[in-house]
């Protein structure tokens, strides 16, 4: 009978486990949980979506759609750390459970292409090749 005073001892003793529902821990310091996007600071790069291992962020820069698959996400993080504006961060908690498989969609605006200055009438004047000197051969 050497389990006989294991068994007492738990017997005695408060449970290990916590009544999770009820009872919710604080989260660890760098916890890595819910993916959350700042859309109006996104600039459609794509950096998310070529970094992410699970490739579940989509990016469209044309139509300014960013879609994130939440169940195929592995909250590994390497999307934000690669983000260039830094508009992707991570929540200190897990996203609720649900019922069907739904797939988050963001819309934005992607910012307008830089348009060149035309070249001042100083700097066209300056790129005009001018008149070269013939060479000739000292025949």
């Amino acid at each position: 009978m050497q389990f006989t005073p294991t068994v007492i001892k738990n017997l005695l003793k408060k449970p290990a486990t916590r009544k999770y529902p009820y009872e919710v821990r604080e989260p660890f310091p760098m916890y890595r949980g819910e993916l959350v996007i700042d859309i109006d600071r996104c600039i459609f790069c794509g950096m998310c979506s070529r970094k992410c291992p699970s490739q579940c962020i989509t990016v469209d820069k044309a139509a300014g759609t960013w879609q994130c698959d939440p169940h195929a996400c592995v909250y590994c993080g390497l999307c934000r750390d690669h983000c260039p504006t830094k508009c992707l961060s991570m929540k200190d908690v897990h996203r609720k459970p649900v019922t069907e498989k739904v797939t988050w969609i963001e819309h934005g605006n992607p910012p307008k292409p830089k348009v060149k200055a035309a070249p001042k009438a100083e700097a066209k004047a300056e790129a005009k090749p001018g008149k070269k000197a013939d060479k000739k051969d000292g025949k």
